[in-house]
């Protein structure tokens, strides 16, 4: 009986002892919660890895009525709530006011290049919508619960990494305190130390995992919720495309054509032999970009460009040039069998450029943020006509290789001379209105690039002399001046250094398909 008491009260003891350690810990768990260094740790956590996930995980791809898609999420803002985001070849990202999402996590579609294959013939059949739309939402709702997952492990890596690395210097700085006051890091004590930098670190685990598994929920919540409401694969994909019917007889004896505007077409430049009406009209030369290219690679080229072309205008629909109807570029190249490249010149006319030419020229600050914004609403237009126009290039029955000539620059950052002067004592070109310029053009080549990547299309970047430039002793300079028949286009030569770097691009094709 006395053994048995002494062991009540050993066992009593012991659990004494446990419940005492177990609130000592709970008191220096909450006293570590409550630290500088740890609410500094979580705060990265939770502001720097959180965010750092979201933008570095990548997207997953998908495939829904014979068409490429891919889910992520767009880039956080600090904004409350906000809608998920469309990023479509042809269209500039916009946002899908149907699905709006709590928290920093909204979800990003990206659609294209756009597919025509019996999937995408089923998905428009009225019979067979609703189960497509019903699929839509489904395989969507799973790709980006799939992204999540992977992100998750990303945010658990980045979160990790944070810990160690501020342990690490909180540590070092702690011992070296420590060794200044004259006290020497005994077991104990260190045990002490690595048992803050756990508890540190823990709490900002949980506390990014909390945060991170709740904007999670509110995003699949909100996703959800908008899919509901998709009731057809347009509400989800945008409008029908209808590509330009081909026109005119069939043409036949033609490797290659060029489509675009007046700088393939070479305005200015003498005229062609036994030119047709249409020809004269769309100011088409004897030296133009088909003519140079054909010399150049020894092929029959076709040229169809024309004074004055834009997508809309010129390219994918008729065209009212000199008292004649061109009919769309498109359509005739339709026509054509046996091609093997089309060259694709276009972007000035469609952003209306001598309108920012005129405007640059006469204020000594044309950056204004009416012009910018003007400028933005027409290159944001030409972005979808052009993703219509790269629909049509990629759809042509023959099969071409496709490649896209980029807008070269007139002018350098520092130009000086009288071309940058401006015409009847206007102020001209300022250093600033010149960079402007360049930033534009820019902008306008990042669109044509990008366009034509996605399509896996070949683009050209023709390279030519400025204006300011002194130009070839004999040969004369790549661009006409302000005092030529037709400014800021290329002459002769330019169209040559054009011809060349577009030839280069389909020796590449060539060799790439041999």
């Amino acid at each position: 009986m006395v053994a048995k008491r002494g062991n009540r009260r050993l066992t009593l003891q012991r659990m004494r002892v446990v419940r005492w350690l177990i609130r000592l810990r709970k008191s220096a768990a909450i006293r570590e919660a409550r630290a500088w260094p740890t609410l500094l740790l979580t705060l990265i956590c939770v502001f720097v890895c959180l965010p750092l996930a979201i933008m570095l995980t990548p997207d997953q791809d998908l495939t829904i009525a014979g068409q490429r898609l891919s889910v992520g999420a767009r880039d956080p803002d600090f904004s409350v709530k906000g809608p998920a985001q469309l990023v479509q070849i042809g269209n500039t990202d916009f946002d899908i006011t149907a699905l709006q999402v709590y928290g920093p996590l909204r979800p990003k579609l990206a659609l294209g290049p756009v597919q025509r294959n019996a999937d995408a013939a089923a998905a428009l059949d009225p019979n067979g919508g609703g189960n497509v739309a019903k699929s839509a939402a489904e395989t969507i709702a799973g790709g980006f619960v799939t992204w999540y997952g992977l992100a998750t492990l990303l945010l658990i890596g980045l979160v990790f990494a944070a810990t160690a690395l501020l342990g690490v210097f909180r540590l070092l700085a702690r011992v070296r305190s420590l060794e200044l006051a004259g006290i020497g890091v005994s077991g104990p004590l260190w045990r002490h130390l690595t048992g803050q930098l756990v508890r540190s670190g823990l709490t900002a685990f949980i506390v990014t995992m909390l945060a991170w598994l709740t904007a999670g929920f509110l995003a699949y919540d909100g996703t959800a919720k908008g899919l509901r409401n998709i009731h057809s694969l347009s509400d989800l994909a945008g409008t029908y495309h209808l590509s330009p019917s081909a026109v005119g007889p069939t043409v036949r004896g033609f490797t290659g054509v060029v489509i675009g505007d007046s700088r393939a077409a070479r305005v200015g430049g003498p005229a062609m032999a036994d030119a047709e009406p249409e020809d004269n009209a769309c100011g088409r030369s004897s030296d133009s970009l088909a003519v140079e290219i054909g010399r150049m690679t020894n092929q029959k080229v076709r040229n169809l460009a024309c004074s004055g072309a834009s997508i809309p205008f010129g390219l994918r629909g008729p065209q009212a040039k000199g008292g004649h109807i061109i009919q769309p570029q498109i359509g005739l190249v339709k026509q054509m069998e046996g091609l093997k490249f089309v060259v694709v010149m276009v972007g000035p006319n469609d952003l209306y450029w001598a309108d920012f030419l005129r405007y640059c020229y006469g204020f000594e600050n044309c950056g204004d943020n009416l012009t910018q914004g003007e400028f933005a609403i027409r290159l944001a237009g030409f972005d979808r006509d052009y993703g219509e126009l790269l629909q049509d290039l990629n759809d042509l029955p023959s099969k071409p290789k496709i490649i896209v000539a980029t807008s070269y620059d007139a002018f350098g950052s520092e130009a000086n001379c009288p071309d940058t002067e401006g015409p009847n004592g206007l102020p001209g070109l300022s250093p600033t209105n010149l960079n402007l310029l360049l930033d534009m053009n820019r902008q306008l080549n990042d669109v044509l690039t990008a366009g034509a990547e996605k399509y896996k299309f070949s683009v050209a970047h023709p390279a030519l002399s400025t204006l300011c430039e002194p130009g070839h002793p004999q040969l004369g300079r790549d661009l006409q001046g302000l005092t030529d028949s037709h400014p800021f286009h290329p002459t002769a030569l330019g169209v040559v250094r054009i011809a060349s770097t577009v030839a280069r691009a389909i020796g590449d094709i060539e060799t790439e398909t041999q």
